[in-house]
This record gives C-alpha cells, structure tokens and sequence, in this order.
C-alpha cells in the first residue's frame, strides 16, 4: 500500500484551535459578576492603601463617621475615595471607548491613545488652563471635546489618504500626531513653569485631584456615551458584513458611525479631562473582551468597562506603592504594562 506522505504530515501538524469563549447568557453573566465583584474588592483594597499610615480600622471607622473634617476624614474621603471613583469611572470609559473604536475601524491596534484623540483633548485642557486660568472641570470638557474631535479628524483624514486597507496606518498616523501634540504641550510648559505648575501631575495621567462635584459631572456625561455606545452595538455589528449589506438589514449608515464617533468622543474627552492621558487601556481590554465573549459587542462593551475600571484602579493601587513615599501616576504605569502588549497586537495585525 502506497504511503500517503502528505496525510501524515498533516496529521502530525498541530491544528490551530480557536481561542476557547464563554457560551451562553448564564455564563458570561457569571464572569461579568464575578468581575465586579475583582472591581469592588480593588476598589476596598484601596481605600486602604496610600500616604497617611491609617490602619484598616481606622480607615472603616472613618468611613463610619463620613466627612468629619478630621485629618483621616480628609486622607479617606477627599483623597482615597474620590480618586477611587476616578479611576473606576474613567478606565470603565477608557474601556468601552476602546472596544467601540476597533469595532467601528475594524482595526485591532485602534485605541483612544494611539490615534491621538486623548492627545488632542489633552493638548485643549492645557491650554484653556495654563494660558487662559480656567480651573473648572466642566469648563475644560468642551474644550477637551473639540481637541478630541478636530484631532480625530486629522488623524483619519491622514490614515485614509496614505491607505486604509493597513491596519498599522491609522495608528502611524495618530503616533506623529500624538507625539506632536505632546511636543507642543511639554513646549507651553516649559514657557511658563510656574502657571503649569498646578498640570503636571494632571499631564502625567493622574486620578487624584477631584472632588464629588466634578465626579459627579464625569459620571453624568461618561454614563451618556455609554448609552450610546450600547444603542449602537447591535447596528455597528451589523456594519461589519459590509455597508449595503447593513442598508439591506435597515441599518442607517450614516447615523450608527456618527452616534458611534459622539460616544467615543464624550467617552474619551470627559475621561481625559478627569485624569489626563492615559494611555492603552482601551488597546488592551477589549482584546481580553473578545476572547472571552466573541464578536457580540453588548458583552463586549460591558466586558471592556469592568475590565478596564479594574486595570485602572489597580494601576493606581501599585502607583501608590512602586515608589514610597513618593507616588507613580496610574498613566504611567498603564504605560508600562501596555507598551509590550502592543507590540504583540502590532506583530499579529501586520502578519
């Protein structure tokens, strides 16, 4: 009997299987709990770590008491909690924004950060409050709108002309333009050191700072583009067959990338103005959203912003601890962790 060479090269060949997903509504509702669950439980560990040497009871008694105006009243509630509510409202924002932008893109390495959309909204809120003194939060929004708008813009103009068919071109585009935009930042900074004083930490992407008024007005605007993004999912997975397809379904085009392009742009601008740049939480969390739930985007959506807040909340929990006394900026070391995960989606994308 002859010998079938090829057959048994190809049964000693490893098949690549697909990544394993979570099937069902029962369970992926037990992961998306039991990631809130990670989220909450982040959330208690740091309310107990950070500057002040406050023991776990004191910091429970303290929570007992409320605002009480003494010095571990102020420690828990003015510094621990709020920037716990930052940092859980703006990597929940950071999160969805990301797996948003790469649904609508259809491109892997899209993220807020890498295209230059937090550059822009960044840039605007240095700008209206280093050079003209504005100070408030609501204030610095529609700047940080703009700045993310008119940069998109840019960047999307400049990725299309040099070729869209490249994944890796949109976010070459948005790299020079985030890096110029960064220049001219770190530029008006140096012009005048003592005015931008107060930004420094802000520019680094920070999560401290912020009182209940301000996370307040995040939380009503970010809570916005989430609706949106959610009335959007169903159309935008529809888009992915092809635009006249989507048309024959009833999908309007038009409307679904505009609705789309406002959420990703309250998501990121009111995040950015919260915090500042922080960068590759909406690159990195909705890749680990889609292993685990596929293409659905309303799972992928509520994955991306549990996952994200917990990226962001313990980001800030190890910035608190790399360096005592002193403290990191969660941005940095988002920054970090992020930086070799995209070089792997980067490799991926351009095989």
């Amino acid at each position: 009997m002859p010998v079938d060479v090829p057959t048994r090269a190809a049964a000693r060949t490893p098949q690549r299987q697909p990544p394993a997903r979570l099937g069902g509504w029962a369970g992926r509702s037990a992961v998306l709990v039991a990631g809130s669950l990670l989220l909450v439980l982040m959330g208690a560990v740091s309310l107990l770590v950070g500057a002040g040497g406050l023991g776990a009871h004191t910091v429970l008694e303290t929570l007992r008491n409320g605002a009480d105006g003494s010095q571990s009243a102020i420690i828990v509630w003015d510094m621990r909690v709020t920037r716990t509510l930052v940092a859980a409202i703006v990597g929940m924002a950071l999160g969805i924004a990301g797996a948003l932008m790469q649904a609508m893109t259809r491109n892997p390495l899209a993220d807020p950060g890498l295209l230059g959309v937090t550059a822009g909204a960044g840039l605007a809120v240095v700008i209206t409050s280093g050079v003209f003194g504005v100070t408030s939060f609501l204030s610095n929004v529609w700047p940080a709108l703009l700045g993310a708008l008119v940069v998109s813009l840019v960047v999307y103009a400049i990725g299309f002309a040099a070729g869209k068919d490249s994944p890796t071109t949109l976010v070459l585009a948005g790299v020079a333009i985030t890096s110029a935009l960064t220049g001219v930042t770190t530029g008006l900074a140096l012009i005048d050191a003592n005015r931008f004083n107060t930004l420094r930490t802000w520019m680094a992407g920070s999560v401290q700072g912020r009182d209940m008024t301000a996370i307040a007005q995040t939380s009503i605007l970010i809570a916005i583009g989430v609706v949106i993004a959610f009335l959007v999912a169903q159309p935008l997975s529809q888009l992915a067959l092809g635009d006249d397809l989507a048309r024959a379904l009833g999908v309007r085009v038009g409307a679904t990338r505009v609705a789309g392009g406002a959420a990703i742009l309250l998501l990121v601008g009111v995040g950015t103005a919260a915090s500042g740049p922080i960068a590759f939480i909406g690159l990195m969390v909705p890749h680990l959203a889609r292993a685990l739930v596929g293409p659905n985007l309303r799972w992928a959506f509520a994955y991306s912003g549990v996952a994200g807040a917990i990226v962001l909340v313990t980001a800030d929990i190890a910035g608190r601890l790399v360096i005592l006394p002193a403290e990191a900026p969660a941005g940095l070391l988002t920054a970090i962790i992020g930086a070799p995960f995209l070089a792997l989606i980067a490799r991926g994308a351009m095989r």
